[in-house]
């Protein structure tokens, strides 16, 4: 945990918060063994961070003096991620690692190769989701939670909503074997759509290239989701 992220239950007043939450108590007690007077990370959620006097602590809260919070998040990617719904132990880790790279704005998108029961997984409900989150902007010492989106129907979304995606942004459809090398270091607004594990089927390659969208590839290899992720979003941004 590189930053202490506040919630704004936390907040007692602009000069003072109280953490009660008993997984970040245990691991300032257990892993930092923070002790009154250390100077930690601290941020507010969706708010300014920076160094934090621990008044005092103990298993059941610890009191932060939050007034010299002054340094503003790090900046975000300029990306829309639009990632197939993943398996659930999966799209745990592809959460965090998303958030921790800088991501804000994420649809998880059925598609035909997606089992419909990852749907039902417990890791789509709103606690275990806000975890990974959390856990992601702890790792990068980031603030701003991403905003996450569930399309369950990949027809739905190709007609009432990609049209709207794309507006302002290039859409780049990331699938093995599409004509264009996936470029480096780019400043535009972007689409990135990546799909499951197998890929797009070919109908919704034609879909996703009829929409606008431009088609790249990470090279020969046949990459997990979790890694494809990582390397694009390392490379493209």
């Amino acid at each position: 945990m590189n930053l202490i992220l506040l919630s704004p239950d936390d907040i007692e007043n602009t000069t003072l918060a109280r953490v009660r939450c008993p997984r970040r108590l245990a691991h300032l007690n257990g892993i930092h063994r923070a002790c009154e007077g250390d100077e930690l990370t601290v941020g507010i959620e969706n708010g300014l961070l920076g160094k934090s006097t621990l008044l005092s602590i103990s298993t059941q809260e610890a009191v932060f003096d939050i007034s010299g919070l002054n340094q503003s998040p790090p900046p975000a990617l300029p990306v829309h991620l639009v990632l197939a719904l993943p398996r659930p132990r999966m799209l745990a880790r592809s959460l965090e690692h998303i958030t921790a790279l800088g991501v804000k704005q994420l649809t998880l998108l059925h598609t035909h190769r997606v089992e419909k029961s990852y749907w039902q997984s417990p890791e789509l409900g709103e606690d275990k989701i806000r975890q990974h989150l959390e856990l992601g902007l702890e790792q990068a010492r980031d603030t701003v939670v991403p905003k996450i989106t569930l399309a369950r129907g990949f027809r739905p979304f190709i007609e009432d909503q990609l049209e709207g995606l794309l507006k302002g942004r290039q859409g780049l459809l990331a699938h093995p074997g599409m004509p264009d090398a996936c470029p480096r270091g780019i400043e535009t607004p972007t689409l990135l759509l990546i799909g499951p594990e197998g890929g797009f089927i070919d109908w919704e390659v034609e879909q996703l290239l009829a929409a606008g969208c431009q088609g790249i590839h990470l090279g020969p290899r046949i990459l997990r989701v979790e890694t494809a992720v990582t390397a694009l979003l390392a490379r493209l941004f």
